[in-house]
């Protein structure tokens, strides 16, 4: 049977369930294994060893919450990205918020900041840059969404030379390093105190964006037929983008910048979910959460060393989006 004769609910069912198992399997491996039985009893308060609790409570289980919460991030931004500007090739990073949260990141490692305020940094950088994107199209007199991915360029190429003299200024034996390290990406810094911050910064823009769903499928019509349709595009395109750089940027801030996941994963679930973005955004969001969680768990087990999470989505991601291209090659 094909994904796309699964019944939808089923489908969601489906994906949750594979979630919630691949949480249990994440908690339970790593370089000190911990057997199933034991994590259930841990999580419910009957297991009296404390070397379990520690590493569940205090490693892992946290690092958990926030692969799903930035996978999930990335992805949904992506998929509406994709959905409001009509283009299957759009991610997350568009309008330059992965780049001015490098920025920001990079200017609060120069400064001699720790990681607490490398993630302040790096989310008010990265609103900062989608500021300025939307900006331009206001002071050019030319508020369009073509000029608006324009003017995302732009931004990001900018934020990318700036980047680049703050590595250059950087020391390269102990800045420079963290810099680049942070740029490749990892949870391996993710704490409980830092989700009970971003997690409401990530929840509330995702149920707006979910909640708003079928109007991703008006704005997808074109300006002039969602006009028609009665939409008010400027002011919905622009609240749509205001939700998802508040996902982008918490995420960003959390893990460093991870490429792919949010170019891939919306088309993976509309592949499984048809072209509905009532549909396929709720999946997309499942997706992400499931891929990132799964890659983490790699990351933090495939070798001696933790391997960064942008190397191993590239890897995945690349060949992956390859095979959607080739895949789409006969209905061109």
């Amino acid at each position: 049977m094909s994904a796309r004769r699964i019944p939808y609910p089923l489908l969601l069912a489906l994906t949750l369930a594979a979630l919630l198992a691949a949480a249990a399997f994440s908690l339970s491996w790593g370089r000190y294994p911990i057997p199933l039985n034991a994590v259930w009893q841990t999580l419910a308060g009957q297991n009296p060893d404390e070397t379990y609790a520690n590493i569940i409570f205090n490693l892992r289980l946290p690092r958990i919450a926030a692969a799903m919460l930035v996978g999930a991030a990335l992805s949904l931004a992506g998929a509406v990205y994709q959905g409001i500007f009509r283009n299957p090739l759009v991610s997350p990073d568009l309008l330059g918020v992965s780049s001015g949260a490098c920025v920001g990141a990079a200017a609060a490692v120069l400064a001699g900041g720790g990681i607490l305020m490398m993630q302040g940094a790096a989310f008010a950088g990265g609103l900062s840059a989608v500021a300025l994107t939307l900006a331009l199209p206001r002071l050019i007199g030319r508020d369009s969404a073509v000029v608006l991915v324009l003017a995302g360029i732009v931004v990001s190429g900018f934020m990318s030379a700036t980047l680049g003299l703050i590595k250059y200024l950087a020391d390269p034996e102990t800045e420079l390093a963290e810099i680049v390290y942070w740029q490749m990406g990892s949870l391996a810094r993710a704490q409980t105190e830092q989700l009970i911050w971003l997690a409401p910064l990530m929840l509330l823009p995702a149920a707006v964006l979910l909640l708003m769903r079928w109007r991703v499928n008006v704005l997808s019509l074109g300006e002039r037929e969602a006009r028609l349709a009665g939409a008010d595009t400027r002011k919905e395109r622009m609240l749509m983008i205001v939700c998802a750089t508040l996902l982008t940027a918490s995420a960003v801030c959390l893990s460093g910048t991870i490429g792919w996941l949010g170019l891939v994963v919306p088309h993976l679930a509309r592949m499984t979910a048809g072209d509905n973005n009532v549909r396929s955004l709720p999946l997309a969001l499942l997706f992400g959460a499931l891929f990132l969680l799964g890659a983490d768990t790699l990351s933090r087990n495939l070798y001696e060393q933790e391997i960064p999470l942008g190397i191993l989505t590239g890897f995945i991601g690349a060949p992956f989006f390859a095979w959607v291209l080739v895949r789409q090659k006969p209905a061109d």
